[in-house]
């Protein structure tokens, strides 16, 4: 297996070499909400970007009363104009543990061919987001030859930082690429600094992106949350939520720019807070990004053709610069 991988990290350096190193990647963005229907700042983030393509969250898959059914499915109010649409179905990890029967994938695809000819969507291709783990590994592998195999398309799949740094362990999906999620590094506690994008915790897996044999893509954070701290445990987590939702507000008092703590009792966006909570807004600045793409360009095995913003929200956008996509696509 060792020698195999090696064999075709070989082969792809010597592709990848090959690549036009001149040419910036494309700029594409996920869409994560259960109803598609985008704002003016939306349509124009899609057009300033020169945007060719928007991964869409089609529907989640989990575990419920023993076997594995869609939730959340996407409903579209309107189609983005000269954009392709590609699904993305979000596979818990679960599911695999319990479930590897060739009928899921089966019955995915027939959900997505669903969803799109209701939409009068054509795609031609389908990604794939989960974490599989080594107990899930077998399974998850076998799922992605017949979800290709069924679907007759394109088959993309996310890849986690950890998959990467131990791949001779954790496998590599037998998919046309890969989608490297550079983001959600740490682990959400009442006391970490941001667990969306850490350098420090990055820097123990990049430089193993120089060995990984799949052709990958990057997708990169710009969204926000707030981690809800009650007595030194996290609660929840607040998405959709960044300084601006609490800033203004009586009932919560700044301590820093990224912590809020709770000055009385009382309910904010659905959702109840006690006196003594503590807010902490995590998210991923312009210079973050900036030393993203440094990162990534120095570590990356070849030149990536696509990089995907998480996610096309008008909340999200609000907090960069204009030009801050094409910036960072352009510093790879």
């Amino acid at each position: 297996m060792i020698e195999r991988i090696l064999a075709v990290g070989v082969i792809t350096l010597f592709l990848s070499a090959c690549k036009d190193q001149s040419t910036e990647p494309a700029t594409s963005f996920y869409y994560w909400k259960t109803v598609f229907s985008l704002s003016d700042s939306e349509k124009e983030a899609l057009l300033s970007n020169n945007v060719k393509k928007i991964y869409v969250r089609y529907f989640d898959v989990a575990m419920q009363r023993g076997v594995p059914a869609p939730v959340s499915p996407i409903a579209f109010r309107e189609l983005p104009e000269g954009i392709s649409i590609i699904p993305v179905v979000y596979i818990k990890n679960e599911v695999f543990k319990k479930y590897s029967d060739d009928d899921l994938s089966k019955k995915i695809v027939s959900y997505v061919d669903q969803i799109s000819e209701k939409h009068n969507i054509t795609y031609s291709e389908i990604q794939v987001d989960c974490d599989w783990t080594l107990s899930t590994k077998d399974a998850y592998f076998k799922f992605i030859k017949a979800i290709k195999r069924q679907s007759g398309k394109r088959l993309s799949a996310t890849i986690r930082l950890h998959q990467v740094k131990y791949f001779e362990k954790t496998g590599i999906p037998e998919v046309d690429y890969g989608t490297l999620m550079y983001y959600n590094m740490g682990k959400i506690s009442p006391d970490s600094s941001n667990s969306i994008y850490d350098s420090k915790t990055a820097h123990q897996y990049v430089t193993t992106l120089k060995i990984y044999p799949l052709t990958l893509n990057v997708a990169l954070p710009v969204f926000s949350w707030g981690v809800h701290v009650r007595n030194k445990r996290v609660t929840g987590l607040l998405n959709k939520m960044d300084q601006n939702t609490f800033i203004n507000d009586k009932q919560f008092e700044m301590k820093s720019p990224t912590t809020f703590v709770v000055k009385e009792d009382g309910f904010k966006a659905g959702r109840y807070f006690r006196k003594g909570d503590i807010i902490r807004i995590e998210s991923v600045s312009s210079e973050n990004l900036r030393e993203i793409a440094k990162d990534l360009k120095e570590n990356l095995r070849e030149k990536t053709d696509e990089i995907i913003f998480f996610d096309l929200d008008s909340l999200n956008l609000t907090r960069y610069e204009k030009d801050i996509f094409k910036k960072t696509t352009g510093a790879f």
